[in-house]
């Protein structure tokens, strides 16, 4: 029985199917390995206009490209451009009549059974399917840990490719955080610098400053990080990318996260250490808003980051 959370229409192998009938074998490689990559497109629903605009949707295949290419998955490369997987995209959403935010969340996989931990020269076939959005974080604000756990580094599994078989890294740490009472955890990395959470980007706030730790330091450059880039931009707000210690967070006047499932999560404590005076900063909430309205095509400086759902 598929979960009822999850919309009813998949895409699997080149066709819409009904959710339940979107399944892998027991003997084939994402299973066994975890040999496939991902991407989560966020789609936000514009009670006004009543239709959906997915949120930077070119981007989101360029990463995935990106991944394919560091995966060498290149049967997705040569089989799929732009404009078929944005077809997809919006006939996935258009199908499933979502009236609310949702996720589309898309897989590239291996798609062959027994051949071990090969990538190049075997079929890859790529999956999809839709869920409402909802908060992973507590809104008022989210009390975060540093865990034990190490990101792994670049030279092992690199984090700016999203590879599904990498995140039992991240689930070693949330599982940590949550059997300690923290609601998430933050990443160091080899060096003992700060990375991301475990499914998100972070941001520091000092002195009017909006900080976060640079391209180098084991993560994934998120799409969302670089919206908060083009927001603070577009507000006037100073930020930079740089090495971040952990005790800068301690010490930080504000702390969010941000990714496309996430979008801006306020956080208030640390390694139960409050950040500022508990509760989400002035320029937290003023990115919040400025997303929002970003979001829901109503910022016109970036209304081609928005992508309307139109099925002809």
């Amino acid at each position: 029985m598929a979960d009822p959370k999850i919309a009813p229409h998949a895409y699997f192998r080149e066709a819409f199917v009904p959710f339940a009938d979107a399944k892998l074998s027991i003997a084939s490689a994402p299973v066994l390995y975890g040999l496939s990559i991902y991407t989560v497109i966020p789609v936000f629903w514009n009670k006004t206009e009543q239709r959906h605009y997915i949120f930077r949707l070119p981007d989101h295949f360029k990463r995935l490209q990106n991944s394919a290419k560091i995966m060498a998955f290149d049967d997705f490369l040569q089989g799929w451009n732009q404009s078929k997987f944005d077809g997809i995209v919006k006939q996935l959403i258009h199908i499933n009549k979502l009236e609310q935010d949702c996720l589309v969340r898309i897989s590239v996989f291996v798609d062959d059974l027994l051949q071990g931990t090969r990538m190049r020269g075997l079929k890859h076939s790529l999956s999809a399917f839709v869920y409402p959005a909802s908060s992973l974080l507590p809104k008022e604000g989210a009390r975060l840990c540093i865990s034990s756990w190490r990101r792994t580094p670049d030279n092992a599994i690199p984090s700016r490719a999203k590879i599904n078989g990498s995140y039992a890294n991240a689930g070693l740490m949330k599982h940590e955080a949550l059997e300690n009472g923290f609601d998430d955890a933050i990443a160091l990395d080899e060096q003992g610098h700060v990375t991301e959470s475990t499914v998100a980007n972070i941001f520091l706030v000092k002195n009017g400053l909006l900080i976060t730790p640079s391209d180098s330091s084991d993560l994934l450059e998120g799409i969302t990080r670089d919206t908060v880039f083009g927001l603070a931009e577009l507000l006037g707000i100073p930020y930079a990318q740089r090495a971040v210690d952990r005790s800068e967070l301690y010490v930080a006047d504000e702390i969010f996260l941000s990714g496309s499932s996430m979008n801006i999560a306020p956080v208030i404590e640390v390694d139960h250490r409050t950040i500022g005076s508990g509760k989400p900063g002035a320029l937290t909430r003023q990115l919040l808003k400025e997303y929002d309205r970003c979001v829901r095509h109503q910022v016109g400086a970036y209304a081609e980051w928005s992508t309307p759902v139109t099925v002809l």
